[in-house]
């Protein structure tokens, strides 16, 4: 994808409530992910706007008098899009749309973007398309308005950008096509799967942009593409790994984020399969990230989701080299004075959390990661054993 300077940058704005079940805290802190997620699209954020609210208002989300304001900035700044924290009904999209006189897009909406720049194989492109499909079947009426002067930028890249199509039913049978081909393609990976033979797997989950990818290079020797953007990894990687002499294959999937549009978990099922046919997980968290604990919260809800929430997991804490670098962004872990906030003793209290299942690593330094390997040894050894007891004898037990 080619770089983009900040002159040619989408201007854009981003909107939240503070509602009764949001508050302000919180919605700073999706504000600053939605910031993230614009800015990996292709956008550049100009201003945030919030309001106060008991509820979004049903026809215009905001109030007349926030929209008034918002029209006005939009006008007086040459503003190009506005983006929404919260998923937009399809009236309020097309009746802020027709208030705004600009390209209106969602958090839905923008993920959707971001998926679509970065799916590489044509398994991640027709997932995305179909869930683009299905996310802009009932908006068609607004939608197909504002893709027609689009010129590029965030917002909506691949269906009916090169063609209008205002008839529901082409778009329909175009999710039926979808659908049949991403069924073809999960049957010729349930083969792929089914001839991996008996080797125990391991999924590595985690929020976005976390370093999955970073730790899978690191395990592997793989030259796994890796990013500090969110989601740089779409694809499911599969590579197979020797820890001492023991032999297991380690998957790679796409990250996840708080939000994620339903479209997309629907669409990539066959790729969180990879997770649910793991014999064991590895939980990847950026231990340096603020809200860290909202994404474990985050990504737990999802295995729960996806029915995988039972299975045996590993807690890796990721970017121990980054933890407190910056002391004026950090945010405080600890209600105790900033000397005492050190990592040790966040250790102390995640290991307390999760007992013997935490473990902290630099996946890009290599900081303890034979410390990892050593615990995936046990781990995968002992679910081997279980399957194939007259092999004990070829895994010595390290521990």
């Amino acid at each position: 994808m080619i770089e983009k300077s900040s002159s040619s940058l989408e201007k854009t704005i981003l909107v939240g409530i503070i509602t009764l079940k949001q508050s302000k805290k919180v919605l700073d802190e999706y504000l600053e992910e939605l910031s993230f997620l614009t800015t990996t699209a292709g956008g550049q954020v100009i201003k945030r706007f919030t309001q106060k609210m008991d509820s979004p208002d049903p026809k215009l989300f905001l109030g007349k008098g926030k929209m008034e304001e918002l029209a006005s900035y939009i006008k007086r700044k040459e503003i190009n899009s506005v983006i929404f924290d919260d998923e937009l009904s399809p009236a309020q999209q097309l009746n802020i749309e027709k208030f705004l006189k600009c390209k209106i897009i969602d958090r839905t909406g923008l993920i959707l973007d971001i998926f679509a720049q970065r799916a590489k194989t044509s398994y991640a492109r027709n997932q995305v398309e179909l869930a683009q499909y299905q996310y802009i079947l009932p908006r068609l009426k607004g939608l197909w308005t504002h893709l027609e002067r689009q010129k590029g930028g965030i917002g909506m890249r691949g269906p009916g950008e090169t063609e209008i199509e205002t008839d529901r039913r082409i778009v329909r049978n175009k999710i039926t096509l979808l659908k049949k081909k991403l069924v073809s393609i999960d049957k010729q990976m349930s083969t792929q799967r089914g001839n991996r033979g008996s080797l125990v797997r391991v999924s590595l989950v985690g929020y976005t942009n976390v370093g999955k990818s970073t730790l899978m290079n690191s395990l592997t020797k793989a030259n796994v593409f890796a990013e500090d953007k969110l989601f740089a990894t779409l694809d499911t990687t599969v590579r197979k790994v020797v820890v001492e002499n023991m032999p297991f294959l380690l998957t790679d999937t796409v990250g996840f984020i708080r939000k994620l549009p339903t479209q997309l978990i629907d669409s990539f099922k066959s790729t969180l399969s990879e997770i649910n046919e793991a014999d064991l997980l590895i939980h990847v968290i950026d231990i340096s990230h603020p809200n860290y604990e909202d994404h474990i919260s985050s990504v737990n809800f999802i295995l729960s989701e996806i029915e995988a929430h039972q299975k045996p997991i590993l807690m890796v804490f990721n970017k121990t080299d980054k933890y407190f670098n910056d002391k004026d962004e950090i945010k405080d872990v600890f209600d105790i004075e900033y000397e005492d906030r050190s990592l040790e003793k966040l250790k102390f209290k995640l290991i307390k959390e999760y007992h013997d299942r935490s473990y902290f690593i630099s996946a890009l330094n290599k900081t303890d990661i034979n410390n990892l390997k050593k615990e995936l040894y046990k781990k995968v050894r002992e679910i081997h054993i279980t399957r194939f007891p007259y092999n004990a004898f070829l895994y010595p037990d390290i521990s």
